[in-house]
């Protein structure tokens, strides 16, 4: 089992205002929460997202280089999917391969790709 993962991010704030809508609605609850950091909680695993320091903020972030390549999340349904598909709309977020949506991950795979505020992929796979 996962006990957590660490993302350094560029903008806390923005990532903050970003992140808790969507945690929130997968059942995440804040866990902690300081000056220069946050974490959201399900279970026994969490996400902590920490204000990167200035001297590594030049070259950003980029999912193709080595190293996280995205983030991956269960949907309670199909529904939800959409939902969160809607929402994202309402906040002039992109959909990624919007030409594929739902089925950018194939066929039997339902789900909705998206970026955060720092272009890391987000994916909300709902079960078929």
């Amino acid at each position: 089992m996962l006990h957590h993962i660490e993302l350094n991010v560029t903008k806390l704030e923005k990532s903050i205002e970003f992140w808790d809508w969507f945690l929130t609605k997968l059942g995440y609850t804040i866990f902690q929460k300081w000056d220069k950091g946050i974490s959201w909680k399900v279970g026994e695993t969490y996400l902590v997202f920490v204000q990167a320091e200035s001297p590594y903020l030049e070259d950003g972030f980029h999912r193709k280089r080595i190293g996280l390549n995205h983030l991956a999340f269960h949907a309670h349904s199909q529904q939800q999917v959409d939902e969160i598909t809607e929402e994202l709309a309402k906040k002039g977020i992109s959909i990624l391969y919007p030409e594929k949506h739902p089925y950018a991950g194939g066929e039997r795979h339902y789900a909705v790709f998206f970026e955060d505020p720092d272009r890391i992929k987000v994916e909300l796979v709902a079960p078929i």
